[in-house]
């Protein structure tokens, strides 16, 4: 009798049970290597090399308040820059005068493909190409014109899917109204598409946000630097990195209400659908 129920087959577990193991062994692995790091970590060099008191609060004194102004005004017009230039390149991309799309194609491909200090390096060397060209809004228009290009680019792709998005039957209908497609386009269409796209639209406003520590390639001064080059000359200055770790937990401030702002209207998006 004990000879046949040993020799029954084993149970198998069910694939939630497998699932259920596995997880376990992956949270032990992360629990072990975090205890492994504490460990290991030699916490008085962390402290003085990456927060150092006193240095945090001389980066506060010394111009973070208007270090983090500028990043908030470069990002936000390069976004309004972007924003009026990718809408008008997106309508382009649908216009059926082929010219229009082919310009608007070109644009959106080139600029798509190169990173954004190289485009900030061309805005700085316009000058030298240009002899006597002087740039109007001083510092604020060449930061604008290097980002908003690049964004430009991927916010005309991201409108050109929030119109072709909206039902074309509203648009019909519209037009049986008496409305022009001009006013179609106006007063249904893109209300409609800036709703839609509004989550994917304010995760180019968050990249914008860290673009703009790639302002330094313009020569900006010290005194209207971005949260990077601010951080990063103080650092300089004093051999130590506490700086730019403050920089750094500034961003944070602005990045982190959009990435929670996104969220939120995903899901709201979610419970509409």
């Amino acid at each position: 009798m004990t000879a046949a129920v040993d020799a029954a087959p084993r149970r198998r577990l069910s694939p939630r049970k497998r699932a259920q193991r596995w997880r376990l062994v992956q949270y032990g692995v992360l629990v072990a290597a975090i205890a492994l790091a504490v460990v290991l970590a030699d916490w008085g060099q962390i402290a003085e090399v990456f927060f150092d008191p006193s240095l945090i609060q001389e980066t506060y004194e010394r111009g973070l308040p208007e270090a983090f102004y500028y990043t908030i005004v470069y990002t936000a017009g390069a976004f309004v820059y972007g924003m009026v230039t990718g809408t008008i390149l997106a309508l382009m991309k649908l216009s059926p005068v082929g010219p229009y799309r082919w310009l608007a194609t070109a644009y959106i491909e080139f600029f798509r493909g190169l990173p954004a200090i190289i485009v900030l390096i061309a805005i700085s060397l316009m000058p030298l190409a240009f002899p006597g060209l002087l740039f109007p809004l001083q510092p604020y228009f060449p930061v604008w014109l290097g980002l908003g290009i690049v964004g430009s680019a991927y916010i005309a792709e991201t409108m050109r899917a929030g119109v072709q998005a909206v039902p074309k039957g509203q648009v019909e209908a519209a037009r049986s109204l008496g409305m022009t497609a001009g006013q179609a386009m106006r007063k249904i269409t893109l209300p409609q598409a800036l709703r839609i796209v509004l989550p994917p639209l304010t995760n180019e406003l968050i990249l914008l946000t860290k673009d703009s520590s790639l302002v330094f390639i313009l020569g900006i001064t010290v005194a209207q630097s971005d949260l990077t080059a601010y951080g990063r000359e103080i650092a300089n200055a004093e051999s130590n990195l506490t700086p730019l770790v403050v920089a750094g937990f500034a961003y944070l401030l602005i990045t982190l209400p959009l990435s929670l702002i996104v969220r939120r209207m995903e899901a709201s998006a979610a419970r509409a659908r």
